[in-house]
């Protein structure tokens, strides 16, 4: 189980805590620092059976620079929000857990964080 976090996002730290309490083996990544490549987001997406524009933070202020609230969400222009999400990580909606079943949350919730528990 990996999980992409923000150390300075109080969400990411709560799903840390969860999970530490529940004793889960699990690799941190600070996706800020190590930040994925369009295909990492791709294969994420895949998992998650979402959309990039499902995880992307559309009230950061890159996002408003960029006018990504303006953008159509659609077939056409998915690459067009995964080269986004990978040239400006901030915009990446957080914690993400990739599960050890092969899919993935967004584990903004306890409820999300023991659902990747019990996969």
């Amino acid at each position: 189980m990996e999980i992409w976090i923000n150390p300075a996002c109080s969400k990411c730290r709560s799903a840390l805590s969860l999970l530490d309490a529940e004793g889960a083996d699990y690799t941190v990544r600070r996706y800020l620092e190590d930040v994925p490549s369009e295909d990492e987001i791709r294969a994420v997406l895949e998992r998650l059976g979402l959309e990039p524009w499902d995880i992307t933070r559309t009230q950061e202020a890159v996002a408003t620079e960029l006018g990504i609230k303006e953008w159509a969400r659609d077939a056409g222009t998915r690459d067009r929000w995964i080269t986004a999400l990978a040239s400006h990580p901030k915009l990446i909606q957080r914690p993400i857990i990739t599960a050890d079943d092969g899919t993935a949350v967004v584990g903004r919730t306890e409820d999300a964080v023991r659902d990747a528990l019990s996969r």
